[in-house]
């Protein structure tokens, strides 16, 4: 190790490098003694006795201390009864060890808050004769024991790597997949490090392909996945290897933008499709848990969901953009009671400015006169292709329109109930309504390796696709969507706003979806509030982009 990582303070005792290399090489010197550390573990450390009532704040900064006095001297059986699931926790600690070929820890607390403490982590990775520094940074909990009343480090995989998930291991060696150079349409190469969202699709794309193009694999670390189809996650490179080159259709300029834009607001997401290709041109995330939720969640989209409840109506005839449609306060149906925003109503007003402004119950009082549970997820499958498998070139996750009854049929109707969507089929969504025409998302061409991609049963009615755009233009300007892509150039621009309501949610999760030209895109803010209020913002900084 380097002078910086020798050696490092915990909970003000100094972590001193004693003998030879490697785990064992710290022990405890100096500190506060105490009545709760006069006994010790075999690394030194104080052991926090029995209590009772919420754990202290010396409880858990001693609780810490010992515990990352165990890790960091490689005593697993120590480290694992500071927890308070010992057969996980020795499992995980010993696997840091010997599976992740990590030589050298030392480890640094940070603040502490409560019963929490934020820690940095310096270690060394040996592999094969090669070694690596590897440094990250995370926290740990400390809990009052059930049965022994002993305050212990509430085991969590994210103590050991902030990465780590459930049933997930740290492992290293030479894996199974080559490496891959992913760049975009025009050449430009695509790396984790310069555009964080896309590490699950390079990973993917490494997976599926990397065996395909010629690569030879070289040493590295990474979190080995709970599921046995789920791509590996690289964290540090040991030996390059010779990665083959491999052609997506993403735009780097785009996925630059996206990348910016959803910084701006936590737990956000947002995927760009240009819709007369149905090409994927960017794919970006900016959430705590590092979920892909742009392309592997499902949420309830709210109002966006509009879009295909008036293509059906406007397919069967139900209503016209142009005519006068009703829009009370209120409206009921299988036995319950939906409002608009506010208690908002329209009066004599045409459909096309319901749609605008996003009424509710203008769309759910055609519920009767349709007269079909089923007539909305047929649209969705046979128009919009949600509903068919699709084969994107890495694992996404499609939508679902599932068939309802009653009080569900009318909340799927404005977005609620039991659909699932994510920016990506919202995004494809916007370009089928665009075009009128379903083409299904790709990440990479599908000659890369011959697969079928879904198809939709028969294309938008040329009218109905009209109406509809002339409808989403009508709400980017004078609409729900009129502040966010006021920001947006040119006027061939429309959009549709949403929000959904989340059981047990202080806010509705924020939606929003749009196009520009040849650009389509939609993104969703977790607990962001109103559609323009923050997905919007970010849809319109990509469309710019495009």
């Amino acid at each position: 190790m380097n002078g910086a990582a020798k050696g490092a303070i915990v909970g003000g005792v100094f972590l001193a490098m004693v003998g030879g290399a490697g785990y064992g090489m710290y022990t405890l010197v100096g500190g506060d003694g105490g009545d709760d550390a006069k006994s010790t573990s075999t690394t030194g450390a104080p052991v926090p006795g029995k209590g009772t009532g919420p754990v202290t704040d010396k409880e858990t900064a001693e609780t810490a201390k010992a515990f990352f006095a165990a890790w960091s001297a490689g005593d697993s059986r120590a480290g694992a009864d500071l927890t308070n699931n010992p057969a996980a926790a020795q499992g995980a600690l010993g696997d840091f060890k010997t599976a992740a070929y990590v030589s050298k820890v030392a480890i640094t607390p940070g603040a502490q808050t409560g019963t929490t403490i934020a820690y940095s982590v310096a270690a060394e990775v040996t592999y094969e004769g090669i070694t690596k520094p590897l440094a990250y940074e995370s926290k740990l909990t400390v809990v009052r024991g059930n049965t022994s009343g002993k305050p212990l480090v509430d085991w969590q995989p994210s103590v050991l790597h902030p990465q780590l998930q459930k049933d997930e291991r740290l492992r290293a060696g030479t894996p199974a997949s080559p490496p891959v150079k992913a760049v975009d349409r025009n050449g430009k190469e695509l790396t984790a490090e310069k555009y964080p969202s896309l590490r699950k699709v390079l990973d993917d794309l490494r997976q599926k392909y990397g065996a395909k193009l010629g690569g030879t694999g070289g040493a590295e670390l990474w979190i080995q996945p709970a599921a046995a189809d789920a791509p590996r996650r690289s964290l540090l490179t040991l030996v390059e290897g010779t990665p083959g080159r491999i052609e997506t259709v993403l735009d780097a300029d785009v996925q630059a933008a996206a990348e910016k834009a959803v910084l701006k607001f936590p737990q956000a997401s947002v995927v760009a499709v240009q819709p007369s290709t149905g090409n994927v041109l960017a794919i970006a995330d900016h959430r705590s848990d590092g979920f892909s939720a742009s392309i592997s969640g499902g949420r309830a989209p709210g109002s966006t969901m509009k879009i295909v409840t008036a293509a059906m109506l406007l397919d069967r005839g139900l209503v016209s953009a142009d005519k006068v449609a009703e829009c009370p306060a209120e409206v009921s149906w299988g036995g319950r009671t939906f409002k608009n925003l506010n208690g908002f109503k329209l009066d004599n007003e045409t459909f096309a400015t319901s749609f605008a402004q996003s009424c509710n119950t203008a769309f759910i009082k055609q519920i009767k006169p349709v007269n079909d549970d089923g007539a909305l997820p047929k649209e969705a499958r046979e128009v919009f292709g949600i509903g068919v498998e699709w084969k994107v070139g890495v694992a996404t996750v499609d939508g679902k329109v599932p068939d309802a009854t009653g009080a569900s049929a009318a909340a799927a109707y404005i977005g609620q109930g039991q659909i699932q969507m994510n920016p990506l089929t919202m995004a494809s969504i916007t370009a089928t309504a665009r075009t009128g025409v379903f083409r299904q998302p790709v990440v990479v061409k599908a000659s890369m390796d011959d697969r079928e991609l879904a198809r939709a049963s028969r294309p938008m009615k040329p009218s109905v696709t009209a109406q509809l755009v002339r409808m989403m233009k009508l709400t980017a300007t004078s609409g729900t969507a009129r502040g966010a892509m006021s920001a947006v150039g040119g006027s061939d621009k429309g959009a549709k706003t949403g929000s959904a309501e989340v059981d047990g949610a202080q806010n509705p999760d924020s939606w929003f979806t749009g196009f520009s030209g040849d650009v389509a895109a939609a993104a969703m803010v977790e607990g962001g509030g109103h559609g323009g209020d923050a997905a919007g913002p970010i849809v319109a900084t990509v469309l710019n982009a495009g």
